[in-house]
């Protein structure tokens, strides 16, 4: 029977991959997607059934785990945010060429108006890179409804299928029915005859890409109908999709004349051409409201002879997010002042850190020491996590943020320029994500490179989930080729800030590269108890190796 559940956009995703079956869960923390994989990981938890969710130490990893399940023969759901897909692309892209046997459902979420992110790329883009369908919801409902959709049609032609939310609908709240769940029982091992299928040595890719573009005409027949043609009387007309069809549907209730514009609702991609041309002979004019990149507008703009309007050309903003009143202000619409929200001159508060924060301890003694060496203009080179708001005034003090991992190879890079000293910040699970491989650069350069690895022992900024590298940065770092006279493990308190800056001085000084870590649990994961139970393990692991003969038998052991 189903039944109702009060969620998020992106947690409907999540819910209705558990109640569609799936063997396993697979991402990486990135807003706004973490709740969707957070959703289904407490469903999992909850009633296990065999099933397994998992974060990994990055997107690529969480995409081939999720590879693996389909291989087995098991439905998979895997999530990440929109630059997280950039960190998976290979897995992804070839993916296709690859195919699936249990359904492979990815779950993407873009963010527009860059709410917490670097940019506003738009994922549908990179599934019509693949070659790969991309369905975009509009509801709570329909997030629901288009995950179960995703896995019939993953399955039925054998293709990851992507599931494109942006952050207003992730984020929007609402009742959605559930069907009943489906048990874990998957389809078994791919047939014999289709192993070759995954192996991607040039003869096969070659194959398997002309398979894939015979299948493009299937894929379309298979999403044809979740895309329509709304037929009206005006020779003005719109085309909508995702929270542009979203929100002229809302105004449809307060401007009832609208239905008179024909209009095509997208929600699934790619989309069927002769729909596109049958749209556009009746109109002489047509509005695109869509989000984020101009996909449709610039679609519908080779396809015929009528004047297209949207991001391309003003009559919608170029950037940031689509809102109900752009949709308004482009139709000519009259906007009743006492009907919209009146905007007040209100003081931006800017994000800081919080209180007790241990890398604000870590950065002072960073710069008291970069002007001890007489170095107090050096670039500092940050990276991706909450530690990435030092950046601003009045702290000022780290200069680039590009993307997850690059601090490390930034700094190398300019050390080998000349840059001394030259400083790389990253944060313990970025630095399981990204920054390893950097890091065996960095050891094989040799070059005077000082690397501050802020360790708080969780990945603190999208929520407090377990960090991959959990009491493990040490051996990492030794792991990567770093001398052990190199490597200092320090804690970021008033208190230890002499010693500290000390330890920074001479590491700053040191002709080849140095590793710091800056160990202390995040204050708001300590509030909450999150490593409260893995403390307690780790303390009862080491009471019993104490005890144990003879000791160098379980030091090394993982607790």
């Amino acid at each position: 029977m189903d039944q109702s559940t009060l969620a998020l956009g992106v947690e409907a995703i999540g819910c209705a991959a558990f109640d569609a079956g799936i063997k396993g869960a697979f991402g990486y923390p990135g807003t706004p997607s973490t709740e969707g994989f957070e959703y289904v990981e407490a469903m999992i938890h909850a009633a296990p059934e065999g099933r397994v969710a998992h974060w990994a130490a990055n997107e690529k990893v969480a995409y081939d785990m999720a590879m693996g399940v389909s291989y087995a023969g098991h439905r998979t759901f895997v999530t990440m945010k929109h630059v997280g897909l950039n960190v998976a692309m290979d897995a992804y892209a070839n993916s296709a060429l690859t195919g699936v046997r249990g359904g492979l459902v990815l779950l993407v979420a873009d963010d527009p108006g860059m709410h917490s992110s670097q940019n506003e790329q738009d994922s549908r883009k990179l599934a019509e890179f693949a070659w790969l369908p991309c369905l975009e919801p509009s509801t709570v409902q329909e997030c629901y409804d288009f995950t179960w959709k995703a896995f019939e049609l993953s399955e039925a032609l054998q293709v990851p299928v992507m599931i494109r939310l942006v952050t207003r609908l992730a984020h929007c709240r609402a009742a959605l029915l559930r069907r009943p769940i489906l048990a874990p029982t998957g389809l078994g091992v791919a047939p014999k005859n289709t192993i070759q299928d995954w192996v991607l040595i040039p003869s096969n890719a070659r194959r398997r890409y002309l398979d894939l573009l015979a299948k493009q005409p299937r894929l379309v027949e298979n999403l044809s109908s979740m895309n329509q043609l709304v037929p009206g009387t005006s020779r003005q007309g719109v085309a909508v999709a995702g929270m542009g069809r979203a929100y002229f549907n809302q105004l449809l209730l307060e401007y009832p004349a609208l239905t008179a514009l024909p209009r095509l609702e997208v929600a699934a991609y790619p989309v069927d051409p002769q729909l596109e041309q049958a749209f556009l002979a009746q109109v002489d004019d047509v509005f695109v409201f869509e989000e984020d990149y101009p996909v449709l507008e610039e679609r519908l703009g080779l396809r015929g002879s009528a004047k297209v309007h949207g991001r391309l050309d003003g009559a919608v903003p170029r950037t940031g997010e689509l809102t109900p009143r752009q949709l308004k202000n482009a139709l000519s619409l009259i906007v009743s002042e006492s009907r919209e929200a009146i905007a007040l001159d209100l003081p931006v508060r800017a994000p800081r850190f919080c209180d007790g924060c241990g890398h604000v301890d870590a950065y002072e003694a960073m710069q008291e020491a970069l002007k001890n060496v007489g170095a107090p203009e050096t670039r500092v080179f940050g990276d991706i996590g909450c530690y990435t708001l030092a950046a601003q005034e009045p702290m000022g003090a780290i200069h680039a943020v590009v993307e997850m991992g690059a601090s490390i190879s930034m700094a190398v890079g300019a050390a080998m320029a000349g840059q001394t000293p030259s400083v790389a910040v990253i944060g313990d699970s970025t630095f399981g994500h990204s920054g390893l491989p950097a890091l065996l650069t960095a050891a094989d350069s040799g070059v005077n490179v000082t690397v501050m690895i802020l360790d708080n022992r969780v990945v603190g900024m999208t929520g407090q989930q377990v960090s991959q590298a959990l009491d493990q940065v040490e051996r990492m770092v030794l792991g990567m080729g770093i001398p052990q006279s190199q490597v200092q493990t320090l804690t970021p308190l008033p208190k230890q800030h002499d010693a500290n800056v000390k330890a920074v001085e001479s590491a700053l000084r040191h002709p080849g590269p140095s590793v710091l870590i800056f160990r202390r649990e995040c204050i708001q994961s300590m509030r909450r108890g999150v490593l409260k139970e893995h403390d307690r393990e780790l303390k009862a692991c080491a009471e019993q190796a104490c005890c144990s003969e003879p000791a160098s038998a379980t030091s090394e052991a993982r607790p």
